[in-house]
């Protein structure tokens, strides 16, 4: 079977395939189709199509499928999808469409055994070792395969991606689609977002290291259930009752990633990073008339706490090891001006031992906020280092103290009440670096009794329950028939004493 130079429109297929099932075909199904196959005409090979959960995106991939069979008999399709099961459906339903659309009927072979469950062959003039259509899981060896047609068909679902572990793995395993696409072969991811950090970000996420998303120099058709005047894309099957009854069953989070299409977590997180106040302003330290100051922002910081929650800090697994600082202004807002995550290098263990590299860094994290102490969490590891800390700190002549601490209340208890009242009040801001590093991850993925990471949690909650909290200092009443409060605070105003008295 030669391919076909003069083939019927891909809407024109679709049409006559729902005619023969008797059904009608939707504006929403006809605008996926037209852009398929202009993408395909035009020679556009890496595709993004993000359709809402039951927009029939898949269905209409499976007639895409069967169409560009009927074009071009030798093709060969790999279908990737979260799990085997998944992908093995779309093999399935184009199997389906090929026995039973006028126009493909004669693709079928003659012989049992190149018209499996998972795989299939057509009748096709070229003998290939690899299947017309092949289904795997994401998770399977693709080693060896060859196609020139991957789909991509809901490969980030939950299961591949609620952690930042199975998010990296996912990656690496779409990775491997560069070694099996043949030159000018189409990639077509199809799906909806399950979390911030989805593949389907049209933005990098800095706390995850993207410089660039995952899917850059994609050509993207997105369609959420609302078009931009709030109607609905397909009201025949979607009017506004069912909508308003979705969106109060699934609740904001989960309608928000699965039907307008926003890489947003699917659950509730506890603690919402949006919350934070961004600033860009550096330490300023001053010394006038005897006197030094520490600046943010032109305000005076009058405290600070350091918080070290302490691990070996291996690269590849364990605990992260985090020191963290918050400062305090005299407007009794906090400020977190730096969170870093230490690593000690396995390279240089022969030369200078883990601990110590570790006390190193803490060292360089002092030097640079202008802390004068930092407590270190002496559970576990922790009990061995101030000793150490300390010795470090006076080789580098830092006069800043080392204050041991043991923590016994639950860590989740800790950072609900470290982080929950200074959020909803919008008091606590983050410098801008903070942004950019696996703390506000773990913001947005904590959940209480999970086992998500929390090592930068922990040691900026320690900061923040060991700062006082600070009332603003609030000028008197301007109006002159307002009595004025007098301070109320021990030490505050002046004092008068008899000086004059005999000996």
């Amino acid at each position: 079977m030669k391919p076909d130079n003069s083939p019927v429109n891909f809407d024109a297929f679709l049409i006559a395939w729902n005619q023969h099932q008797g059904m009608k075909t939707p504006e929403l199904h006809i605008e996926i189709a037209r852009w398929l196959a202009e993408s395909w005409q035009v020679g556009d090979r890496e595709l993004v199509l993000l359709a809402f959960r039951n927009a029939g995106k898949s269905t209409i991939v499976g007639l895409f499928c069967s169409w560009l069979l009927m074009r071009n008999a030798n093709l060969r399709i790999l279908v990737l999808a979260a799990d085997f099961a998944l992908a093995s459906k779309m093999v399935r339903n184009v199997k389906r469409i090929i026995e039973r659309h006028p126009l493909t009927h004669n693709l079928k072979p003659d012989r049992a055994d190149q018209w499996a469950s998972a795989q299939f062959t057509v009748n096709r003039p070229r003998e290939l070792r690899d299947p017309s259509m092949l289904a795997k899981g994401i998770g399977a060896n693709i080693t060896g395969s060859r196609a020139d047609v991957v789909i991509c068909d809901d490969v980030e679902v939950p299961n591949t991606s609620d952690t930042p572990g199975k998010r990296q793995d996912l990656r690496q395993r779409l990775d491997e689609i560069d070694y099996v696409l043949t030159p000018g072969g189409l990639q077509l991811y199809v799906g909806t977002p399950h979390t911030y950090y989805s593949i389907y970000a049209d933005k990098p996420r800095a706390d995850a290291d993207e410089e660039v998303p995952y899917l850059a120099g994609f050509k993207r058709l997105e369609l959420p259930l609302l078009d931009g005047g709030g109607n609905s894309r397909w009201p025949e099957h979607f009017p506004a009752a069912k909508i308003n009854a979705i969106r109060l069953r699934t609740g904001p989070n989960k309608f928000a990633s699965q039907m307008l299409l926003q890489p947003v977590n699917i659950t509730d997180g506890r603690l919402d990073p949006e919350r934070l106040k961004s600033y860009d302003d550096d330490l300023d330290y001053r010394e006038a008339n005897g006197e030094a100051k520490l600046l943010l922002g032109g305000k005076r910081m009058v405290s600070v706490s350091c918080w070290w929650d302490p691990s070996f800090g291996s690269p590849d697994k364990g605990d992260a090891s985090v020191i963290a600082c918050v400062f305090t202004g005299e407007d009794g807002d906090y400020r977190l001006h730096g969170v870093r995550y230490l690593e000690h290098d396995p390279a240089l263990s022969g030369e200078v031992d883990e601990a110590t590299q570790l006390c190193n860094q803490v060292c360089s994290f002092v030097r640079d906020h202008f802390l004068p102490s930092v407590t270190l969490e002496t559970n576990g590891l922790g009990r061995f280092l101030p000793g150490l800390l300390r010795r470090e700190l006076n080789i580098a002549g830092l006069p800043s103290a080392v204050i041991e601490k043991a923590s016994s209340r639950s860590k989740d208890l800790r950072i609900i009440d470290a982080f929950d009242a200074v959020l909803a009040a919008g008091r606590l801001h983050a410098h801008r670096q903070v942004f950019s590093t696996p703390f506000i991850t773990e913001m947005r993925e904590w959940r209480p009794g999970t086992k998500a990471r929390d090592d930068g949690l922990d040691a900026v909650s320690g900061c923040l329950l060991s700062e006082p909290v600070r009332l603003p200092r609030l000028p008197a009443p301007a109006a002159k028939d307002v009595k004025a409060r007098a301070n109320w605070r021990p030490g505050q105003g002046g004092f008068k004493a008899d000086a004059e008295f005999k000996i």
